[in-house]
């Protein structure tokens, strides 16, 4: 049978686990029709480039599947209505990934990033940015423009 990488969005409205009910209701109909799903990974709420029917944000899900055709157009169907859904793309490739995709490793690295800034005891994105010293303000300067003007009389 084919393999096919199959990613969809749900709307950020819905909960997790609206999403993982879904998940498991396309997971029964694959296999109904004499497929398999080889591996289900929930990537989270991610930001979309641009709104898709209203949304700013979606849940994004990947299954790893291995079934015939008809199986495909039978998920891809009921995606066409359930209005929770927002986009899909099935894409059929060689041979699935093994271990975790590409998302799922950037988050672990994030996770690890995270953890190592916390044990550094870092501040934040930027960093601690120490003492500023003592330098002259903005409305400093302009007192001391006012003045000058008003030593001269106003004129040039």
């Amino acid at each position: 049978m084919p393999l096919y990488e199959h990613v969809y969005l749900a709307r950020q409205d819905t909960s997790a686990q609206q999403v993982d009910e879904l998940t498991a209701q396309l997971k029964g109909v694959i296999e109904g029709l004499g497929g398999s799903v080889k591996k289900t990974e929930y990537w989270g709420v991610k930001s979309l480039s641009y709104r898709l029917r209203k949304n700013r944000k979606a849940h994004f899900t990947l299954m790893d599947i291995d079934a015939p055709p008809p199986a495909i157009n039978e998920i891809e169907r009921l995606e066409r209505l359930n209005e929770d859904v927002v986009r899909y793309l099935t894409i059929r490739v060689d041979a699935h990934e093994d271990g975790p995709s590409a998302m799922m490793r950037r988050a672990e690295r994030d996770r690890d990033r995270e953890e190592r800034r916390g044990e550094r005891g870092e501040r934040g994105e930027r960093g601690d940015r120490g003492e500023r010293g003592d330098r002259p303000r903005d409305r400093d300067r302009r007192g001391r423009d006012d003045s000058d003007e008003s030593e001269n009389g106003g004129e040039d």
